[in-house]
């Protein structure tokens, strides 16, 4: 493993003219360069790792002018959503980093949402984008031009058999749209079943699946979406320590059998008394992320999705694997993160790392499924526009040729490693839990309760750790967990910045308390 991931950082050093400097490092930048372990850092935060890109200087807009408009002209809710007490005003992006319009530079571990996948303006990426605005802006699926086959053809070989048809979208929440209109289409049933806590996209049909509340609307939004009790093995009336695929498992006692969960049998049951009380005796669908991404990284137990997928069609629907956030490679063992799950859904949609940013999403299904949506004609204006399609392409090969999967595995699990020692360390870290880049850090009032730590308490240290210079997101129910979603090309030295600066944070708040 150390020779692999040592080619995987030299290739990432020759593109991006990053090296790792200071005492512990060991080799030329990348997924392996240690320090010694967090637990001996003093408190006092390291110099942030060096970068040699010089970003250009901001000669635009003020940022007194820019919240004027964003107060005056844009949606209310765009205020709403807008992070920390003092924003963000950013200006340039290269893989990892960010700079504001002072030229601040901030460490992203939070990738726009599990978006940048490979790296902000990725050379390579770019490049791809740069030559096909060259060539051809736009065309619809009224026309046959190369790059949508081409691309195509390139993620259809990506995914098992049988899923080979896809529908390119704008976005995840169309991709996730068009998948319940097929599942309707095809079964003929109209009911769909998704977890508690789920995000599956804003649009009026989707809505429906999302079973959050702050997400919600007093109108009629995506009848016929039922939920389901999230089988969270941390905060869920059942769990234990063996539970779920992970680095790190919860601190919850567990007196199950070797490889015999008792947790899985009790959200089974759950899920069967859901079929039997909330849908009618045949459904359309089921649709779940691998790991719940605005949830808050949540993890279900090793063979809930397995099961659960048999219980589905034996009343007539289809499983529905929602990618968006866990999708190439981000969970580091798999491409996909339902292969984790040991199985292989019906339907797939994605969005967000498929594009790095760029507005893109698709739904994959299989021939027969494809074939229930051409009983009526969609149109999609820019679904697999030529721009898209080609920085699509390029993503897909440039998470081959810099390894991000193999980083995401490595450096996440380290994460996740170091971090279950700040949990040991804190009665207010609670669970650790994730996958690759794909992971969560649930904050607690003490460890007994679980009692989630107040909005308060997270606004707080969040605060601290962007200041200190790293971009990070919050998520969960109630808000109560960090997520830790970074660009798949960081480094083993990016991570030991992060934590420095989350456990720094984290003790500056418990001496305020």
């Amino acid at each position: 493993m150390y020779k692999a991931a040592s080619r995987l950082s030299g290739r990432r050093a020759a593109l991006t003219g990053r090296s790792c400097r200071g005492p512990g490092f060991h080799i030329a930048t990348g997924a392996l360069c240690h320090k010694a372990s967090f637990r001996d850092l003093p408190t006092d935060i390291p110099e942030m790792p060096p970068c040699t890109f010089k970003p250009e200087e901001h000669k635009g807009m003020s940022k007194e002018r820019m919240m004027e408009i964003r107060r005056e002209n844009c949606n209310p809710m765009v205020m709403k959503v807008t992070s920390y007490k003092k924003p963000v005003f950013l200006h340039q992006g290269h893989m990892q980093w960010l700079w504001d319009v002072d030229g601040k530079r901030y460490l992203d571990f939070f990738a726009g949402v599990a978006t940048v996948s490979v790296g902000h303006c990725h050379p390579r990426v770019t490049a791809a984008a740069v030559q096909q605005l060259k060539r051809l802006w736009h065309a619809t699926n009224l026309y046959v031009y190369p790059p949508l086959h081409e691309y195509c053809e390139k993620l259809a070989s990506l995914l098992p058999d049988p899923l080979k048809v896809i529908y390119l979208t704008n976005s995840g929440s169309e991709a996730n749209d068009l998948a319940m209109m097929m599942a309707r289409l095809y079964t003929g049933n109209f009911d769909i079943i998704t977890f508690r806590g789920s995000y599956h996209g804003g649009s009026p049909q989707t809505l429906g699946l999302t079973s959050n509340a702050q997400y919600k609307y007093p109108i009629g939004t995506g009848s016929g979406c039922a939920n389901t009790i999230c089988p969270d093995v941390f905060r869920g009336p059942w769990g234990g320590s063996q539970c779920r695929d992970s680095p790190v498992q919860t601190i919850r006692e567990c007196s199950c059998a070797q490889g015999h969960c008792m947790a899985n049998e009790q959200y089974i049951g759950q899920l069967k008394d859901t079929l039997a009380t909330s849908v009618p005796s045949q459904i359309a669908a089921f649709f779940g992320e691998p790991i719940q991404g605005v949830g808050g990284a949540v993890q279900y137990p090793k063979n809930f999705l397995k099961e659960a997928y048999q219980l589905v069609r034996e009343r007539g629907g289809v499983c529905i694997a929602d990618e968006v956030q866990t999708g190439f490679g981000r969970t580091g063992t798999h491409f996909w993160g339902f292969q984790g799950h040991d199985v292989i859904p019906d339907m797939v949609t994605m969005a967000k790392g498929i594009g790095n940013g760029f507005p893109m999403g698709a739904v994959v299904t299989t021939p027969e499924i494809a074939a229930s949506f051409a009983k009526g004609i969609h149109f999609n204006t820019f679904g697999g526009n030529p721009v898209a399609c080609a920085v699509g392409s390029s993503v897909l090969d440039t998470i081959k040729v810099d390894g991000t999967q193999q980083i995401s595995l490595e450096v996440g699990t380290y994460l996740m490693t170091e971090l279950a020692k700040l949990r040991d360390k804190y009665e207010i870290v609670g669970d650790v839990r994730g996958k690759g880049l794909q992971i969560g850090v649930e904050m607690v009032k003490d460890k007994t309760s679980r009692d989630p730590l107040p909005p308060a308490a997270i606004s707080e240290i969040f605060e601290d750790v962007k200041d200190m210079g790293v971009l990070i997101g919050k998520g969960g129910i109630h808000g109560q967990t960090f997520r830790i979603k970074p660009p798949m090309c960081i480094t083993m030295e990016d991570a030991d910045y992060f934590l420095a600066v989350f456990n720094k944070s984290i003790h500056n708040y418990m001496e305020r308390r």
